[in-house]
């Protein structure tokens, strides 16, 4: 088993890829469709409408199936090299995939009720929402590349560093939305 050691981690891999790219735009789906639930019919019937499909070809074809093949090809990595599961910086990343499976159950909870048309987020609640799997995946990967977990202070500096400038960006793309309403 150990000499298809490299095949399982591409894969893995790539279900983290596909995993993260559903991550990404389920919320953008969940903002238009808060957006598109404040125009007049027939535009927010037709909108609502269309979101919705988006969001469950979305969810039920790539981003689920994407989050459990990412997780079973992890769990058969660490099976095949458990000393893994002895260092402080794999404890981190593990404890970062946790908070990241706990957001996905969490974007299902409002994949289902957008589903059902109860809105109950604004969309700029949605936007800050978006940036939680941004943090998560830069802390991640920074934790994989580097395995360390003694340069805890720096990462943790660095993650409220982004998280700041996410949230500037956020602020100030608001501010541009208000002034040009067409755009």
């Amino acid at each position: 088993m150990v000499e298809y050691y490299n095949y399982i981690k591409a894969l893995h891999l790539i279900f983290v890829v596909t995993w993260f790219a559903g991550l990404f735009y389920i919320p953008r789906l969940f903002i238009y469709h808060i957006e598109a639930a404040q125009k007049p019919a027939p535009e927010k019937d037709i909108l609502t409408e269309q979101l919705k499909l988006m969001a469950r070809r979305l969810w039920y074809i790539i981003t689920w199936p994407s989050a459990i093949l990412c997780t079973l090809f992890a769990i058969w990595l660490l099976f095949l090299q458990p000393a893994f599961l002895q260092q402080p910086w794999m404890h981190v990343k593990l404890a970062f995939v946790a908070l990241l499976i706990l957001y996905h159950i969490r974007n299902h909870l409002i994949f289902n009720q957008l589903q059902r048309n109860e809105v109950r987020y604004t969309s700029n609640y949605m936007r800050i929402w978006n940036e939680v799997a941004t943090i998560a995946l830069f802390a991640i990967v920074f934790l994989v590349i580097l395995k360390s977990a003694i340069s805890w202070i720096f990462g943790v500096v660095g993650i409220i560093i982004l998280g700041i400038l996410l949230m500037l960006g956020i602020r100030l793309y608001k501010r541009f939305r208000e002034k040009n309403p067409e755009k």
